[in-house]
């Protein structure tokens, strides 16, 4: 599973990708967790909100999320 937390760099998004990290650490997934700054490449998700997260490359969520909502979104 590749993982992709995009932002610029903002605090909402250091704190979903940590989340993210743990939530992943938590469930023993197996998964590649990276960040995305750079907004060329953050706009060829055509996402208008960040952070966003990515998942194998579709976009499955917007915004902030608690670690709850991450869970819900890594077990479908």
């Amino acid at each position: 599973m590749e993982i992709k937390v995009l932002g610029t760099g903002c605090v909402g998004c250091k704190a979903l990708y940590a989340t993210v990290e743990q939530v992943v650490k938590e469930l023993a997934l197996e998964a590649e967790v990276t960040k995305e700054e750079d907004l060329m490449k953050i706009m060829e998700y055509n996402v208008m909100t960040l952070p966003a997260l990515v998942v194998d490359g579709k976009v499955v969520a917007k915004g902030k999320l608690s670690a709850k909502e991450v869970k819900d979104v890594l077990t479908k």
